[in-house]
């Protein structure tokens, strides 16, 4: 999904200044906590929070076995939802369970079906915060898209997950089961692909983000494999090294959507800090430490960045990257001034490209009959809250902190 069109959702980010490597680490998130004993805290704790080691510290404080945590983990990852249905593990055990450890925080509010098949859940946390998921339906495979926020300060010009800031940070735990209630979704046929590209920037909620892709990619966890996730970033280059020292055969993804450094300015307020040539190098060191191609991502709004002259400046860039290139035709969003592209030249921008050489798709747009953008159903779930309201979400032309005007 995207905040732009459909199945990629917009990358946000932390509040902060995103600019080097101090300002990133500051935006990063706090780690979720992996011992049991500090998770427990006066608290209850989620078990998507809970990895096979803490899990396993967690029973034999209570004095249980480590196979318990096998067991526990098979009924969590198969899809209980009640501890009372894990029939191999002892009644007291499941009581204390009952009593200490959520198996579902979210409260699916709404939930939209489009006639391709693409889902897309708003999900209600306990603290009134909501998300926004979405199953993406193709042949056999069945991509979920998840955030990593609640909200987005960034304020690309053109998303509607920024309209209302940043609420907070994601929980590895609330991540990995926006994953789990898109898996119920598309039973029984499995989940076989992940994206990071919903509401948040991944790389600003750092150690919460690498957290989940592990539960993702476990055996004990999802089970989804490392080069069928992709963590979607709007450039954080400390934070893109970084992951590429986690060991980990996951996807990059770089939304670029400008090729050159003023038009990007103009577009993702960030970028005012960070330099295209600052994202190629990072995108280097990630493909030299990992062996795998950063993808670039590039949202074609009709009349700004979707000419001739821009297409050869972006095969450019991709060039150096050794890079595939996803274009997204824009969808527009209620509220953003902002078109979809003719197709005749989202056509000749595809041409350009691959006449340079470059590897370039244009992404299918799905889910065009509901709110299917970023940020979309989260705005018109405020709007209709709050109906004596209607600045809920800031009106997108006025001058709102953080969000530079529209060009």
């Amino acid at each position: 999904m995207s905040p732009v069109g459909s199945i990629t959702m917009n990358h946000s980010a932390h509040k902060g200044q995103p600019g080097g490597a101090a300002g990133e680490s500051a935006m990063a998130g706090q780690h979720a906590p992996e011992r049991a004993s500090d998770s427990l805290v006066g608290q209850r704790v989620s078990v998507f929070d809970l990895n096979a080691v803490s899990l396993r510290e967690l029973l034999a404080s209570w004095g249980e076995p480590a196979y318990r945590a096998t067991q526990l983990l098979e009924w969590v990852y198969r899809g209980a939802t009640r501890f009372a249905e894990m029939t191999n593990l002892a009644k007291p055990l499941r009581e204390k369970l009952t009593a200490n450890v959520d198996l579902r925080r979210s409260q699916i509010v709404r939930r939209q079906e489009a006639r391709d098949g693409t889902i897309k859940l708003l999900l209600r946390w306990p603290d009134g915060q909501t998300s926004e998921t979405v199953l993406i339906p193709e042949g056999e495979r069945r991509t979920t898209c998840v955030s990593t926020q609640v909200g987005c300060p960034v304020g690309c010009v053109f998303c509607a997950s920024g309209l209302g800031g940043l609420k907070r940070q994601l929980s590895a735990g609330e991540i990995v089961e926006q994953a789990m209630r898109a898996s119920e979704a598309c039973a029984p046929v499995r989940l076989s692909n992940l994206v990071f590209m919903g509401l948040g920037e991944p790389l600003a909620n750092y150690q919460a983000t690498v957290q989940a892709v592990r539960t993702i990619n476990a055996e004990w966890g999802l089970a989804i494999g490392a080069r069928k996730i992709t963590v979607s970033t709007v450039g954080l280059p400390s934070q893109m090294r970084r992951l590429a020292d986690e060991a980990l055969q996951i996807t990059l993804a770089l939304s670029l959507h400008a090729p050159t450094d003023e038009l990007r300015r103009q577009i993702i307020p960030w970028a005012k800090r960070v330099e295209i040539a600052e994202l190629i190098d990072a995108g280097r060191y990630y493909f030299e430490k990992t062996g795998r191609e950063v993808t670039l991502e590039y949202v074609l709004l009709g009349g700004l960045n979707d000419s001739a002259e821009q297409a050869v400046a972006l095969g450019r860039v991709a060039r150096q990257l050794r890079s595939n290139v996803n274009l997204i035709p824009y969808n527009p969003v209620e509220m953003l001034p902002f078109c979809r592209p003719r197709e005749q030249d989202v056509g000749h921008f595809l041409n350009h490209l691959r006449e340079a050489g470059v590897n370039a798709h244009i992404r299918a747009s799905r889910g065009l009959d509901i709110d299917a953008a970023c940020g979309q159903l989260r705005y018109r779930q405020g709007l209709e809250a709050r109906p004596d309201q209607t600045n809920v979400f800031p009106d997108p032309n006025q001058t709102v902190p953080g969000r530079p005007p529209v060009p």
